[in-house]
């Protein structure tokens, strides 16, 4: 497919909170859509909305021009691509890849030169914004790669996106996501020490939170999570196991280049504490944590109804 040509299907493979948000947002946007997930139940709601589910990799590598993936690990995205029933080995001339997970850079390399071999473009893509912003069309996607690759998929990110910036060549955008989670993730770390100072000293919590929401000292990004933790409500928009995920990631890469990171490092093992449980609920739980290691007592959380 080249920029000229028109985007008739496009293939989604994962379908967890974000992967799930933009399949629904494209099919609602009148695009024809191809899913595809290990679990296929998952796909299930979709089918119901009217998209389509491929039976295997090949099958869906074979029914799209271009394939966005949401994919938890560098792992999991070198065996979708690049195993011998991935995508790459199965897809045609012209098929156009965005992959928007949070990998490591040379992962994203990895896929772009692979591919170019076999006629295939890969967009490393990921994206910033939670499930909410997915939901809403406002992410913003950091991308890397071909500059004619990037603007045959500007039709998608119109959709799903309110900005996309094109970093420059293979690995670009892995590498600012990695630099844009770090300060998400440290940020939101230092809101939960924060809040637990201001509890110890006797502001009432939900002024507090009420305060801190109106300073210009917290980041849009981290409104919403204020938000959620003022509740509290940790139902997860971005799992706690992803930000330690992708925190591993950024101090793997800070070593291996001699960057140190000493709040970065620090974060990582307030994410990997034993109080903050198994990663489900939401990185900004990271509240909670904090209150309890400051002898506080955290606000009782809502109950949610349970699925049946």
């Amino acid at each position: 497919m080249n920029t000229a040509e028109p985007i008739r299907a496009i293939g989604v493979i994962g379908l967890g909170h974000m992967g799930g948000a933009v399949a629904l947002r494209l099919l609602d946007r009148g695009f024809h859509v191809v899913v595809f997930n290990r679990n296929p139940a998952k796909g299930e709601p979709l089918k119901s909305r009217g998209a389509a589910v491929a039976s295997s990799l090949r099958d869906l590598a074979a029914r799209v021009d271009v394939i966005i993936s949401f994919l938890p690990d560098d792992r999991a995205v070198r065996e979708v691509y690049l195993g011998p029933d991935g995508v790459i080995a199965n897809g045609a001339r012209g098929l156009l890849i965005l992959e928007m997970s949070t990998v490591l850079p040379d992962t994203a390399r990895d896929l772009h030169r692979v591919s170019a071999g076999r006629g295939i473009r890969v967009l490393d893509a990921p994206v910033s914004g939670s499930t909410p912003a997915a939901q809403q069309g406002a992410l913003t996607v950091l991308a890397g790669g071909d500059p004619e690759a990037f603007e045959a998929c500007v039709p998608i990110f119109r959709q799903i996106a309110r900005e996309w910036l094109l970093l420059g060549s293979s690995g670009s955008g892995a590498s600012m996501k990695l630099v844009v989670n770090t300060l998400l993730g440290v940020g939101m770390q230092a809101i939960a020490e924060a809040v637990a100072l201001g509890e110890k000293l006797g502001l009432e919590r939900e002024r507090l939170f009420d305060a801190l929401a109106e300073m210009p000292v917290v980041a849009p990004a981290h409104r919403g999570k204020l938000a959620q933790a003022s509740r509290p409500d940790y139902q997860p928009q971005f799992p706690l196991r992803l930000m330690r995920k992708d925190f591993g990631l950024i101090l793997d890469q800070a070593a291996t280049r001699g960057v140190s990171m000493p709040l970065a490092t620090a974060a990582l093992k307030e994410f990997s504490a034993e109080e903050t449980g198994d990663g489900d609920e939401d990185f900004s739980v990271v509240v909670r944590h904090m209150e309890r290691l400051a002898n506080l007592e955290p606000a009782p959380e809502p109950e949610f109804p349970t699925a049946a």
